[in-house]
């Protein structure tokens, strides 16, 4: 019986999976659909004006042409009706000077003939006809101004939608995830000498596979990529995957986008627990600060209950942050006393882990490490073996020392202005890094036998914190170098809890 439910529960599962598949498919299909509509609307709305454009452009040079051949047309008109116009004032002077000289034909006396001829002869010589020139001044010809469109309309012929670019294919085995960065690369199925530049999208996202189409994040825009790899560096891993996809771009369009990649980005990711830290210290998510008039009167009312024996007012359960499970450790009650410590909210049972902490300049005391959950609310960290730590102190005496068991080490090192965590839990191995040169500070080598919580305590100052951090891969070249180099702190190491 129980083997069959379990066997349907996994049915069950596997099911509502391929349903939950199926929908995202579905939605994927609609928006897609949706967008071959907008963008068809677009498109048309586009090849309108263009066209609209090339109609414009034409009827401004029909329209200069036009003015063009009636310009010649005035001006040979105004040439020839001026040529005209003194041809026929000289055809009339000439008409009446013929006629003149006809009737002096028949004059007899030979004094008056004489002096008509003197006149015809004179007149002659001054008559406009003989001054004329008999060739028009401009032709009737007007093939300077034909037109001959074949070729342009043989281009016109040739429009055609432009080339779009192809979608560029993008490689998950090029593809590296380190060190809170990213770089992805891809290339083009064919080559494309046209291509100006790439479009590179990315999202974060907690789903495998395909991305979705509802309840995701907005994509992110990086453009004007000239090559075909970019790498997003500083990033905080604080969701499990991010989805990455590229478009190529020429000139004038850009292409499709290329089917997208879906890579893993898991780090840790916790916050403070506010319900089970000190009063005296005041918890925002990553930020924790000394508050010396935090909670005092509650803290005299829980001495009391401790006086008659009863243990301090348990801390309300917690909830889960964004998409971080559940912590495992369940309520607890505060830290008290001068045990001013804060533990993480998210406990690590397995694989290897990395966080950093920033002190406040004017801190007086810290300690940076991790604890069992079974830390108790009067402990301090490295005062007990449940909790391992390196602890800083600037009141009276500067010390730095890694405490573990009630045992110190002094270190023999300049304090960090960010101290690196590593927590190899599978390994038993806990090692503190100076966060900018990676220079290893202390390791602890011990076999955990439960999980660990990050664990701090802060005096007269603050603390911040980075989460969401991968190991960086200096440290990890650092941890497989390592091999004991902090042995002759044996008394720390070596413990099994």
């Amino acid at each position: 019986m129980d083997s069959q439910k379990e066997a349907l529960q996994r049915i069950i599962s596997t099911l509502a999976n391929k349903n939950d598949e199926i929908q995202n498919f579905i939605d994927t299909l609609n928006q897609t659909l949706k967008g071959v509509q907008e963008n068809s609307s677009n498109i048309l709305s586009e090849l309108d004006e263009e066209f609209d454009s090339l109609y414009s452009i034409l009827d401004e040079v029909k329209e200069s042409m036009i003015n063009s051949i009636k310009q010649e047309q005035a001006r040979k008109s105004q040439e020839l009706q001026s040529q005209l116009s003194q041809c026929n004032n000289a055809l009339e002077n000439s008409e009446e000077l013929l006629e003149f000289a006809t009737r002096s034909l028949d004059i007899k006396e030979p004094e008056e003939f004489s002096k008509a001829a003197r006149q015809i002869k004179d007149r002659v010589t001054m008559a406009s006809a003989f001054r004329l020139s008999l060739k028009p001044k401009v032709s009737d010809n007007m093939t300077h101004l034909m037109v001959d469109f074949s070729q342009e309309r043989q281009m016109l012929q040739t429009l055609k939608f432009l080339p779009v670019p192809k979608a560029p294919e993008i490689d998950p085995v090029e593809c590296l995830v380190a060190d809170n960065s990213v770089t992805v690369a891809w290339r083009m199925p064919e080559e494309d000498n046209k291509i100006d530049h790439f479009i590179l999208e990315h999202r974060k996202t907690n789903f495998d596979g395909l991305p979705r189409v509802k309840d995701e994040r907005c994509w992110e825009v990086i453009d004007n990529i000239k090559g075909t790899e970019y790498t997003l560096s500083g990033l905080k891993f604080d969701s499990k995957y991010m989805n990455f996809r590229v478009r190529a771009c020429n000139k004038a369009v850009a292409g499709e986008y290329s089917d997208p990649v879906t890579l893993e980005t898991k780090a840790l990711n916790f916050s403070l627990d506010n319900s089970s830290s000190h009063l005296n210290l005041r918890v925002e998510d990553t930020c924790v600060e000394w508050d010396p008039t935090g909670g005092k009167g509650q803290e005299n009312k829980m001495k009391g209950k401790e006086n008659k024996g009863r243990s301090g007012t348990p801390s309300p359960k917690r909830t889960s942050i964004g998409s971080r499970p559940p912590a495992v450790r369940g309520s607890r009650d505060r830290f008290t006393g001068e045990s001013y410590t804060v533990l993480g909210d998210t406990a690590i049972e397995s694989g290897q882990h990395y966080w950093e902490v920033k002190a406040q300049k004017d801190c007086k005391s810290y300690s940076v490490g991790v604890a069992y959950k079974t830390l108790g609310k009067f402990d301090q960290l490295g005062k007990t073996n449940t909790s391992w730590c390196i602890h800083v102190n600037n009141w009276l005496q500067n010390t730095f020392a890694a405490k573990h068991n009630n045992k110190v080490k002094a270190l023999d090192a300049t304090v960090p202005e960010r101290i690196g965590v590593f927590c190899d839990f599978d390994g038993g191995q806990l090692s503190f890094y100076d966060a900018s040169s990676k220079q290893l500070l202390y390791s602890f080598k011990t076999k955990f036998t439960q999980p660990v919580l990050p664990g701090f305590m802060v005096w007269c100052g603050g603390l911040s914190l980075n989460t969401g951090m991968q190991v960086p891969s200096a440290v990890r070249t650092l941890q497989k170098s390592e091999n004991g180099m902090t042995g002759s702190a044996s008394s720390l190491n070596n413990v099994t809890q």
